[in-house]
């Protein structure tokens, strides 16, 4: 006689795919390195704003700054967008919702893209074809790195009053990112017209704008070992040598 299976319903998976904080489905699920813990990344944030200690079993974190203990988990956030159908769409459109509340409607769609995936996609000079190539892919799945974007200041430059610190200095975005889009996303965020030229630097050197900050990590920021992480960039208006 033939075994008949039991239907599994997507409640029976709600303890694996639920949020401690907030009851509700895991949205960007975020593991804490320490004890395994997933919590949405918004609501483990913002607990970490008051808190060292994980909420659901009380070890302490870090020390000073817990955030770095953190690890998005693409493939959880996968699994759960196929076992509840519509979330997906639910929460981006939330989302998109949200920011054309709160920004120009120029804006919302490069916002959307730099709040969710660190840096905008870096295809294609005009931007035309970079747009509809980041649309398809957001290199969830590359490895990821934290970095500090520090504006440097004092360099003497006739536009270093346009240049400023960002609001949100920290990000964490796929390693493969080159300099040339850290450009593009600080000239996004600082609202730095098309024709207004950067230089990022590592350990004072100006990086080439095809490098990756895997690359830079590796042959420039590791190699001192005095740095501790995240890696810090900084950036400033280009000095015209010539």
């Amino acid at each position: 006689m033939a075994a008949t299976g039991r239907k599994h319903l997507v409640r029976d998976f709600n303890h694996f795919i639920t949020c401690y904080l907030c009851r509700g489905y895991l949205i960007k699920p975020t593991t804490v390195t320490e004890c395994l813990h997933t919590f949405c990344k918004s609501c483990i944030v913002q607990h970490f704003e008051e808190s060292n200690d994980c909420p659901k079993c009380g070890i302490q974190v870090h020390e000073t700054n817990p955030l770095e203990m953190l690890r998005l988990d693409n493939t959880l956030e996968e699994i759960i967008f196929k076992l509840v159908p519509g979330l997906r769409e639910k929460e981006e459109q939330q989302e998109l919702d949200f920011w054309k509340k709160n920004q120009p409607k120029a804006n919302v769609q490069e916002n959307l893209r730099c709040q969710r995936f660190g840096l905008p996609d870096d295809r294609g000079d005009d931007g035309e074809d970079g747009e509809d190539a980041a649309d398809e892919d957001y290199h969830r799945s590359d490895p990821q790195i934290a970095i500090c974007l520090d504006c440097l200041r004092n360099t003497g430059q006739a536009g270093e009053r346009s240049v400023t610190d960002l609001m949100k200095r920290f990000i964490r975005c796929s390693s493969r990112v080159t300099v040339g889009t850290i450009k593009k996303f600080l000239s996004l965020k600082l609202k730095l017209p098309s024709s207004y030229e950067l230089d990022v630097l590592c350990n004072g050197e100006i990086m080439g704008r095809d490098h990756t900050l895997e690359f830079i990590y590796m042959t420039r920021w590791r190699l001192h070992g005095e740095n501790t992480y995240p890696m810090v960039l900084e950036y400033r208006p280009r000095i015209d040598f010539g």
